[in-house]
């Protein structure tokens, strides 16, 4: 990956580059996935070690992620395991793992190492770096850094938890920068709703004596997730304004008991 990597800088003249690039991050990746079905025997150039490292690092992550939901249960006054049946749809969650590698960059000032976001799906549980930093949130307008943590997982919220609360949990905005220095690693692993989960406002969070009650539109996860590639670099809202013209085809249905 490390060539391949040097090969794209070359080719698209990244080490040269004199105004601002927009359209690109200063990253190296590859995915996994583990639900509902695993690929990783299928992943080339990978060691058998890693592998099976990686399937155990998963299984864990699965029990803490599904634990975090039960604890937003209890935040929210939900039933115990509201969150983990709207997210199982009928073949259950997606869940996979982005592994990333951030290369020391020549001109940090002119390409992010991952630009300004909010993730589409549910919980992120985040093992970065312990040395190199390079990650921000945006709290109050203000980019905030979050420093490297030994032996610790950071966790984040995506665009269905802020749906599914009625606003009341707000996915973050965040964003990589590229370092001059060091090279930054991260495995975010992203537990996510089934492809065909519906997703909308649980009906104890809406406030039905407001003007507005409902904030968000229902929609299928998949749905989403086919606009939001062309528009994950941009605000929110317009994702959420693009579920609303689909979602009086969407029938809510029961959800499923696991």
């Amino acid at each position: 990956m490390e060539e391949r990597f040097k090969e794209m800088v070359t080719s698209k003249g990244l080490e040269v580059v004199q105004s601002e690039i927009t359209d690109m991050d200063w990253e190296s990746t590859f995915f996994l996935r583990h639900l509902p079905e695993s690929n990783l025997c299928e992943i080339p150039d990978l060691e058998d070690d890693y592998r099976k490292v990686m399937k155990q690092f998963a299984v864990e992550l699965e029990k803490l992620a599904e634990k975090f939901l039960d604890i937003l249960c209890e935040n929210l006054g939900l039933e115990q395991g509201y969150l983990k049946k709207v997210f199982y749809g009928s073949k259950g969650p997606t869940f996979g793992t982005k592994v990333s590698n951030y290369p020391p960059c020549p001109k940090p000032d002119l390409i992010k190492g991952l630009r300004a976001h909010t993730d589409a799906g549910g919980i992120i549980l985040l093992f970065q770096d312990d040395k190199v930093s390079g990650l921000q949130l945006l709290k109050d307008d203000q980019w905030i850094d979050v420093p490297p943590l030994k032996h610790s997982i950071v966790i984040n919220l995506g665009d269905q938890l802020e749906v599914i609360t009625n606003g009341k949990y707000k996915s973050v905005m965040h964003r990589v920068l590229a370092q001059t220095n060091g090279t930054r690693m991260s495995i975010a692993s992203f537990y996510n709703p089934g492809s065909d989960a519906v997703i909308y406002p649980a009906p104890t969070l809406v406030d039905k004596e407001a003007e507005k009650p409902i904030a968000y539109p229902k929609f299928m996860f998949e749905d989403y997730m086919k606009v939001y590639p062309t528009l994950k670099f941009e605000d929110k809202e317009p994702r959420f304004e693009a579920m609303k013209t689909m979602e009086s085809s969407v029938s809510l249905g029961p959800i499923a008991t696991v």
